[in-house]
């Protein structure tokens, strides 16, 4: 994954030489926000109007942040309203790119651009940072709105309903005190915390990383053993942001990330929780398998510098659940 300096493209990894071989992630460069009227955002910043055929999506099927845009688009009926690009699966000295595949694959659907730099690019010509997915674009102002998989899913949320119909809410009001220490817990030791250990470039850094992901992981199985969900009966945001890096575990992050204390299938309780989310009308479609585990293997010669495929685990998402009311 190489970054944009000045409007230049640099294909440089993350320096983690300076952190004693831990990965630190970059932190987003566009967070704008779409809102009912396009009136501001919960912290003041500029509000985009939600209208129909807008807003365009660029997204990875490999990639867990673009995963959760993806199955947001789906559980609240945005898909006839907001249009979507696949990258590649392939991250090589070019990043992100708009080849096509005959697995998910689009190209650049709105401009037909090579590169998802280009879109960056498109939006501030001198820009300086990391090129990510998802790309929340604005056709009209010809802008980004957001690359923040977080907010982006809470635009999704709220932001379209009048429009769609659909008043789900992934974000009740009257449990978002709760879901925020349960949202940090999971984004710093599950979520990143497959990163950190997968990228360390120090036994110190490793250790550091993988201790406290299992202690999440047993935290969470015991957790589910006792709430169908995270927040007690009803489906949450929560939800949501584990499951897609869970989706990866047994496929990529046990093997590839070094992840290997315990598989998800030997959590009972999280693998049947698994399960459950992903057989939700709409989900599984989002879920391109061929596309998680080409990326991560090829993608990463640091890891895996002879890029080769490994054969994986035949894993049964349509398995039956067994989970109903606790």
């Amino acid at each position: 994954m190489g970054q944009l300096v000045d409007g230049a493209w640099h294909d440089t990894w993350y320096d983690t030489k300076s952190t004693g071989g831990k990965f630190e992630r970059s932190n987003a460069s566009f967070r704008n926000w779409i809102t009912k009227d396009g009136e501001a955002g919960p912290s003041g910043e500029a509000g985009f109007p939600a209208k129909s055929g807008r807003y365009h999506l660029y997204v990875s099927y490999a990639c867990p942040w673009a995963h959760r845009a993806l199955v947001f688009l789906q559980l609240k009926g945005l898909s006839d309203h907001i249009s979507i690009s696949a990258v590649h699966p392939d991250m090589l000295s070019d990043g992100w790119t708009f080849e096509t595949d005959d697995h998910g694959a689009t190209g650049d659907t709105l401009y037909g651009l090579d590169f998802a730099r280009d879109v960056y690019l498109k939006a501030v010509p001198d820009m300086t940072g990391r090129v990510t997915v998802p790309i929340l674009w604005d056709k009209e102002r010809e802008t980004i709105v957001s690359n923040e998989s977080s907010e982006i899913i809470r635009m999704f949320n709220a932001a379209f309903n009048e429009i769609t119909g659909n008043n789900d809410d992934y974000w009740p009001q009257d449990l978002r005190a709760a879901i925020e220490p349960v949202n940090e817990r999971i984004y710093d030791t599950v979520n990143n915390g497959v990163y950190k250990s997968g990228f360390a470039t120090s036994q110190a850094a490793y250790d550091a990383a993988v201790h406290p992901l299992f202690e999440s992981l047993d935290w969470l199985e015991e957790r589910l053993g006792n709430n169908r969900y995270l927040m007690g009966d009803r489906l949450t945001e929560a939800d949501w942001r584990l499951w897609t890096t869970l989706m990866r575990f047994d496929a990529v992050y046990h093997l590839h990330f070094k992840c290997n204390r315990k598989r998800l299938v030997d959590y009972p309780n999280l693998w049947g929780f698994t399960r459950e989310l992903y057989q939700i009308d709409g989900v599984k479609q989002t879920v391109n398998l061929e596309h998680i585990v080409r990326h991560y293997h090829y993608s990463h010669d640091t890891i895996n510098p002879n890029r080769i495929i490994p054969v994986n685990p035949q894993l049964d998402f349509d398995a039956p659940h067994g989970r109903g009311s606790h």
